[in-house]
């Protein structure tokens, strides 16, 4: 991760001084790195050594930071890992452009891998989650979304590009189209659950631990999964509440809709979708060579049905 956080500081140099301002400011204020760090551990597990692996894992890091700049736009929001957004700090324009700037300079890089399959699953990808993008903004305030309809738009919006990380590794790696496979349904079971969970914290966590606010998601008008539970197993009148919360964006009714999703036992439902999800993660890196690479892409499938933030 070192050697891929020196491609990243490297890469991002510019001549025009605010899109490394904003790129820096965006990336410098932390994030877990997993794409990143899914990439190089299917390499690591399949074997490939070579020093693409960290070019390619800057690649995917920048399309994921470019669709933060973007969603904090799209989404209004002021605070992102307990920092001013990047549109909070420069403005709307700036951020979406320099995202703009971050997609273009990801292209630039995934050329230099001189890899057809590597650019065609990658420019797959990025166009599949900008489709996510335009679903969910289709989406939002629709309390008529039903639990497909939510997977369809985080398979798209966040999973992908999970999926294409691990098929990257795969790819570089030399491996079989059936090992490819293996390793794309690793990526997007550890996506969803990454999603889904997230989905729960927005209910349950705690805001100085996650860096954002507590009911974002309702304020969006986004329908999630807990949500989406809890409309199943409320009462008409529970029922209602919460449809008309996502409906109008009602954070005023924010106490009483957490009271309904804890109350209807929803977390739960959500939560056992992640393990499922997580669980199908495990069963996919269980088939790939035994060693220290696959047993971490074992863990952090554990690890993340435990995440605070």
């Amino acid at each position: 991760m070192r050697e891929v956080d020196q491609v990243i500081a490297r890469r991002l140099q510019s001549g025009v001084p605010l899109i490394g301002q904003v790129s820096r400011y965006i990336i410098a204020a932390g994030g877990k790195r997993l794409r990143p760090a899914l990439l190089l551990l299917t390499c690591g597990a399949l074997g490939f050594r070579g020093e693409q692996r960290f070019n390619l894992a800057a690649v995917v890091e920048f399309i994921h930071t470019a669709t933060l700049l973007h969603d904090d736009v799209v989404d209004d929001s002021a605070l992102r890992r307990g920092n001013a957004t990047a549109n909070e700090m420069f403005g709307n324009p700036a951020s979406v452009l320099v995202g703009d700037f971050l997609y273009s300079r990801a292209f630039q890089m995934m050329v230099d891998a001189q890899n057809m399959r590597v650019m065609e699953v990658l420019a797959d990808a990025t166009n599949v989650i900008a489709e996510g993008e335009v679903l969910q903004l289709m989406n939002m305030h629709n309390a008529a979304l039903d639990e497909a309809g939510y997977l369809q738009v985080i398979r798209s919006k966040t999973a992908k590009l999970f999926e294409a990380s691990a098929r990257v590794g795969a790819i570089l790696a030399g491996g079989t189209s059936q090992v490819e496979e293996i390793c794309a349904d690793y990526g997007q079971a550890i996506g969803t659950a990454f999603q889904v969970i997230d989905d729960v914290l927005d209910y349950t966590g705690d805001a100085a631990v996650m860096g954002k606010s507590l009911g974002d998601d309702l304020r969006e008008g986004k329908t999630t999964l807990p949500l989406i539970a809890a409309m199943q197993r409320g009462t008409d009148e529970q029922r209602n509440i919460i449809k008309t919360a996502i409906e109008t964006g009602g954070v005023a009714m924010l106490d009483e809709v957490v009271a309904i999703v804890r109350t209807t036992g929803a977390l739960d439902v959500a939560r056992l979708a992640a393990t499922q999800e997580a669980q199908r993660a495990v069963v996919a890196a269980k088939q790939l060579p035994p060693g220290p690479h696959t047993e971490c892409l074992i863990q952090l499938a554990a690890q993340l049905l435990a995440r605070q933030s």
